[in-house]
């Protein structure tokens, strides 16, 4: 294998590649990028057997081959070399030498053979959607995917694709996510689990008006536009009915300043109890005062002025799942519905100017008095 590159070439591919590859694993080779000398150009795959990304980079191939390379290493070598063109050969199947200007280098690889496969994705019956409408769904949705083992299916996204329309819910089943957005996906039809890790590497290497193609095979999915590919081994299971526990019947209505509301949370969030982070809303009126008494640190009070429709209500949340809830937030008010103390609340954006449908919900803390 050799071929010449320019450094910035290089690194792009590298930085596009290099978060897929795990910092700790058990099996060395997938600490490697996979570098391929093609006719093409060069071609950089990482992969830690549940998500993988692979780029082509444009560089002057004199002779074609394969050999993996200690990413992490690689990665710092090719950020600290000068702006000129690196020369890459590889003698054998494991010594690697880069040349840049007078620096030299002498990597140790793995054979290509110990890299594993990336999964067989047909892209033959695949449909194809906008970039920016995607990109749209993740960044309002894929937050509120549990982190916890317990319930395996919650640690995904679920992902709908219906004739007109494109939907997203997450959820850890104290909080919810979901979003609708109109598209063209020309008549394709899908319904599934997606790794929030997968989808934020479709976020960050993907441009906003690019066209991504997107085909699925029995339990794997792959994105892939002109250069660049992500594959991402799908969630299994039946995903819970999310549509049962959305409230149809909230009758009392705050509207309310984001982040004047983040800011009281905040504030009064600071002595709530570190496991519970349970706050006290009273809404009455134009006013929703916020109040925390936590026994073995403190009490505190804040107030602030809301657009109420309803009787006054008192109702306990968790802090931090309102607050990770505004952050997403694409307005700066909010609107919030509730029923009764102990039923879920929603929380959707005021005058967005969006074609799309965005709802989140939360679940109440029981109030200890």
């Amino acid at each position: 294998m050799k071929f010449t590159i320019t450094r910035e070439r290089l690194q792009e591919g590298l930085v596009a590649v290099a978060a897929s590859v795990p910092t700790k694993t058990t099996l060395p080779v997938l600490s490697n990028i996979l570098m391929e000398a093609t006719a093409d150009g060069v071609r950089l795959s990482g992969t830690d057997l549940d998500i993988a990304v692979s780029t082509m980079v444009p560089a002057e191939v004199d002779a074609e081959g394969a050999v993996t390379i200690p990413a992490k290493k690689l990665v710092e070598i090719v950020r600290e070399l000068p702006s000129a063109a690196i020369r890459v050969t590889a003698a054998g199947e494991q010594r690697v030498h880069l040349e840049c200007g007078r620096s030299r280098f002498k990597l140790l690889g793995i054979p290509r053979e110990e890299f594993p496969n990336f999964p067989p994705v047909n892209f033959d019956n695949s449909w194809t959607v906008t970039s920016s409408d995607l990109q749209k769904l993740i960044n309002h949705v894929s937050f509120a995917a549990s982190t916890e083992e317990s319930r395996p299916i919650l640690n995904g996204v679920l992902w709908e694709v219906k004739g007109e329309m494109m939907r997203m819910v997450a959820t850890n089943g104290h909080r919810l996510a979901k979003m609708d957005v109109p598209v063209s996906s020309g008549g394709a039809s899908a319904e599934l689990i997606v790794p929030p890790k997968a989808l934020e590497q479709v976020r960050r290497l993907f441009g906003p008006s690019d066209e991504i193609e997107i085909a699925k095979s029995d339990n794997h999915l792959g994105f892939r536009t002109g250069a660049t590919q992500v594959f991402t081994r799908l969630v299994e299971g039946p995903y819970p009915n999310y549509e049962q526990v959305i409230p149809r019947e909230n009758d009392r209505a705050c509207t309310v300043e984001k982040d004047g509301l983040a800011s009281a949370l905040r504030r009064v969030g600071v002595v709530a109890s570190d496991q519970t982070h349970r706050v006290r809303l009273q809404f009455t009126g134009g006013a929703l005062k916020l109040s925390v008494n936590t026994p073995d640190l403190g009490e505190a009070q804040d107030e602030i002025a809301v657009t109420y429709d309803g009787d006054v209500l008192e109702i306990g949340f968790n802090a931090n799942y309102l607050l990770e809830i505004l952050k997403y937030m694409p307005t700066d008010e909010v609107r919030l519905t509730f029923k009764a103390p102990e039923r879920a609340a929603t929380v959707e954006p005021v005058g967005w100017d969006d074609p799309a449908l965005y709802l989140c919900l939360v679940m109440p803390l029981r109030l200890v008095d």
